[in-house]
């Protein structure tokens, strides 16, 4: 008898898409590291070293879930490129109220593909799902610390 599990197709996709997306928020949140400027530049280029840290981290959490349940993930360049969820990012320099705007659009991408596929996941790996849950709470508290610098009370 075996206890090996074995994702289904539909979880393999949910997976994988997931996957792509979180890799993609981790490179664009280094573009965005990079070509931050303005008033306010040092501290969210040190912030979205934070973001990009959580992307990298969760990213390896679902390739490795992914292996754990008999299924190869792809993060290659092209299959990212091509398949990634989330909006291009600017190659130029961009002002910190763009970047915050921009960096909290692709945060919101990447959740909404999170909590898209999470009924799925968890119909038929609730193990799955919990780690899921943990990238939305990880992204959105992201997001907010991103967006409250942008607004004025």
């Amino acid at each position: 008898m075996s206890t090996r599990t074995t994702a289904s197709e539909k979880l393999r996709a949910n997976l994988q898409r997931v996957l792509v997306d979180l890799i993609d928020l981790h490179v664009q949140g280094k573009q965005a590291h990079w070509n931050v400027t303005g008033r306010g530049f040092r501290s969210l280029h040190l912030q979205l070293d934070e973001l990009v840290d959580i992307a990298r981290a969760e990213s390896d959490v679902i390739a490795e879930r992914m292996r754990a349940l008999q299924v190869v993930p792809d993060g290659r360049t092209e299959t990212v490129a091509a398949t990634t969820d989330l909006t291009a990012y600017p190659a130029d320099l961009v002002s910190v109220t763009d970047t915050v705007d921009a960096i909290v659009a692709r945060i919101t991408q990447t959740v909404a593909v999170v909590r898209e596929v999470h009924s799925d996941v968890d119909a038929e790996d609730p193990a799955t799902a919990d780690l899921l849950n943990n990238i939305v709470t990880e992204l959105e508290q992201q997001a907010w610390f991103f967006n409250s610098q942008n607004l004025e009370v």
